[in-house]
């Protein structure tokens, strides 16, 4: 179990920063995530590693995760663009990912030793494709290639 790869489908959502208020009256702070859409995206993720990791352990061992998101082009964007600079920020993107991927394929986040994260306009379908690397395995690689037209591989 050397490497899993996998592809979400739908429209990638950023990891929101985590809110907590204390209400009138309570005893205890209710936490509440600014961004509705991303429980459900990160239910998605965490399905398909699921099915990706086909009932194996998750790793238990340093890792390097490559990312690369699919996002929609707005209709005001020119086709020449083809990387958005503008949100969703690619570091919350990743958090969403990393954090969808705890405990299933590997077992903390801390393992992760090398992140590779790539946004750019959709060609096609968008998502998110996910790729794993045991960096036991494989301690030379430092940067995982993704096969992008895009990115030159």
């Amino acid at each position: 179990m050397s490497t899993v790869s996998f592809f979400v489908a739908g429209v990638p959502v950023p990891q929101g920063s985590m809110r907590a208020f204390m209400p009138k009256g309570g005893h205890f702070p209710v936490v509440t995530a600014d961004n509705k859409g991303m429980l459900p995206w990160r239910q998605r993720i965490a399905t398909e590693a699921q099915r990706a990791m086909e009932g194996r352990a998750p790793f238990l061992v340093p890792v390097s995760v490559a990312a690369q998101f699919h996002l929609p082009r707005p209709k005001s964007r020119p086709k020449r663009d083809l990387f958005p600079d503008r949100k969703p920020d690619v570091d919350k993107l990743a958090r969403a990912v990393l954090d969808s991927l705890t405990g299933i394929v590997f077992r903390d986040d801390a393992q992760v030793c090398s992140l590779f994260v790539v946004k750019h306009y959709a060609r096609g379908a968008t998502g998110v494709e996910v790729s794993i690397y045991d960096l036991a395995e494989s301690p030379g690689l430092s940067t995982p290639r993704l096969t992008s037209p895009l990115l030159g591989a």
